[in-house]
C-alpha cells in the first residue's frame, strides 16, 4: 500500500476524490483519516479497532482544520471509547438542558431560571449549542467567549469591562453545564475541549479610582481643552460620563441649580453647588435649549469612542497608564464621602445603591482620623 501524505493542506489538495478515507496511523489500532470529496473539500474521519476486532469510526467535521487538530480529536474519542465512555451525540444545547433540569432538581427554581435564560440567550440557538460534546474544541468555546463582546466599545472602558464580567458569568455558567456533563453524566472522559478557556482578569475588582489633588491637577494638565472642561464637569457631580455627554442646555435650570441627568438607573435631578451651577451656565450661555451642554472642540457632542481616545492620549501624557475616565466618577463619591456627605446622600446624587458605593468605595480614607476626632460619643474623664 502507497503510503499517501494527509498531514499539510497542499498535500490534501492533490489527492484524489474517492469515499474511502486516506489513513494515517496515530497508535496501534488508531488512525485518523481525511475523505476527499467531489466538490474539493473534505472530512476528517477517525478508526479504531475495538475490542471485538471490528473497527469503530468517527466522523469529525469538515477538513477546513489542520491534521494536528484533527488528530487530537480522534485520540480524545478513542481513549473515551477506551475509558467505556458511550457518546451518544448529545450536543452543547443538549447537555445545557439538562443541567438546567439538574438545577431545578438540586437548587431550585430560581437558580435554574437564571442558569436556562443565559443558555436561551447564548447556547441554544447559537452555533456552539450544535457542537457535539465529544467534538467541543477550546477554539469553540474561546469563539463564543469573545463574541459576545461584539457589541461592547472598548473606548468606553468601563462600560467594556462590565461587559467582561458579564461574560465571564456566562463562561462560568457554559462551564459547570459542561463539566456536570462529565461528571455525572460521563458523556466524555476529559474536560479538555474547554478547561483552558479562561475568564477575563481582572474584570470584577474593587474600584481604585481615586485621583489625588495632585494627580487630579497632573492629568487635567495634559488634556485638551475640550476634554478637560468634560472632565471638569465630571468632577462637579460624579455623574456616568454618558449621562453628562446626553445632557442638553434644557436639562441644566440655573435658577434652581439642577441638572436633570438620565442614565441606566433612569432619571434624577441632581442639585449642584455654587461652583457647579457657574460652570454649567458658562457652559449654556449663548446656546440653544437642544443643543449638548458640553461640546468636543468641534462642537459635536461628546461619545464614548471620542472621549475614549482623547482620554487614553491624555494619561499617556501624564504618565498615569492606569487612569480611565470613570476615575472622575470615583473621584467624587470618595471625596463627598471622605468629607463627611451621607452614603445615602451621595447614592442619589450620583444615581447608584448604597450597596454598591459601600462594596466599591467604602474604604477608609486618609483622613479617618482626623474624622474620627470630631465625633464625641462620651466624655472625656472615660
Amino acid at each position: 500500500m502507497v503510503k499517501v501524505n494527509i498531514q499539510s493542506k497542499t498535500a490534501r489538495s492533490k489527492l484524489e476524490p474517492r469515499r474511502e478515507p486516506y489513513w494515517a496511523r496515530i497508535s496501534t489500532g488508531v488512525h485518523v483519516g481525511y475523505r476527499k470529496l467531489e466538490s474539493g473539500a473534505g472530512t476528517w474521519i477517525g478508526r479504531r479497532m475495538g475490542e471485538d476486532g471490528k473497527y469503530q469510526f468517527s466522523s469529525f467535521g469538515d477538513g477546513l482544520y489542520e491534521f494536528n487538530e484533527a488528530r487530537k480529536q480522534v485520540e480524545r474519542w478513542a481513549d473515551e471509547l477506551a475509558a467505556g465512555v458511550h457518546h451518544d451525540r448529545k450536543t452543547v444545547a443538549d447537555i445545557c438542558r439538562l443541567y438546567v433540569e439538574n438545577r431545578r432538581m438540586e437548587k431550585g427554581e430560581a437558580t435554574a431560571y437564571d442558569a436556562e435564560g443565559r443558555f436561551k440567550r447564548l447556547v441554544y440557538e447559537e452555533p456552539i449549542g450544535a457542537v457535539n460534546i465529544a467534538r467541543l474544541r477550546p477554539l469553540d468555546v474561546e469563539r463564543w467567549r469573545n463574541a459576545q463582546l461584539d457589541d461592547a466599545s472598548p473606548d468606553d472602558e468601563e462600560s467594556y469591562k462590565r461587559a467582561k464580567d458579564s461574560v465571564n458569568r456566562n463562561l462560568k455558567s457554559l462551564k459547570a453545564a459542561l463539566n456536570y456533563a462529565k461528571a455525572r453524566l460521563k458523556l466524555v472522559s476529559s474536560d479538555a475541549g474547554w478547561k483552558e478557556v479562561n475568564q477575563f482578569p481582572d474584570v470584577a475588582t474593587r474600584r481604585k479610582g481615586w485621583l489625588t489633588p495632585e494627580q487630579r491637577t497632573r492629568l487635567l494638565q495634559a488634556m485638551p481643552n475640550d476634554l478637560r472642561t468634560f472632565s471638569v464637569g465630571l468632577l462637579h457631580i460624579g455623574a456616568r460620563p454618558g449621562e453628562l455627554a446626553n445632557a442638553n442646555v434644557a436639562d441644566f435650570d440655573r435658577s434652581a441649580g439642577l441638572l436633570m441627568l438620565d442614565g441606566k438607573t433612569g432619571s434624577r435631578k441632581v442639585p449642584l453647588s455654587d461652583r457647579a451651577r457657574e460652570f454649567f451656565a458658562s457652559q449654556a450661555k449663548d446656546k440653544i435649549g437642544n443643543a449638548p451642554l458640553l461640546t468636543t472642540a468641534d462642537a459635536q457632542r461628546w461619545t464614548a469612542p471620542a472621549w475614549g481616545r482623547a482620554f487614553r492620549e491624555a494619561r499617556e501624557v501624564a504618565s498615569m497608564l492606569d487612569a480611565v475616565m470613570y476615575c472622575m466618577r470615583h473621584t467624587y463619591i470618595s471625596e463627598s464621602i471622605a468629607q463627611g456627605i451621607d452614603v445615602y446622600t451621595v447614592a442619589e446624587l450620583t444615581g447608584t445603591s448604597v450597596a454598591i458605593i459601600q462594596s466599591n468605595y467604602g474604604s477608609f480614607t486618609d483622613n479617618i482620623v482626623e474624622r474620627l476626632n470630631r465625633v464625641s460619643v462620651i466624655g472625656e474623664n472615660y
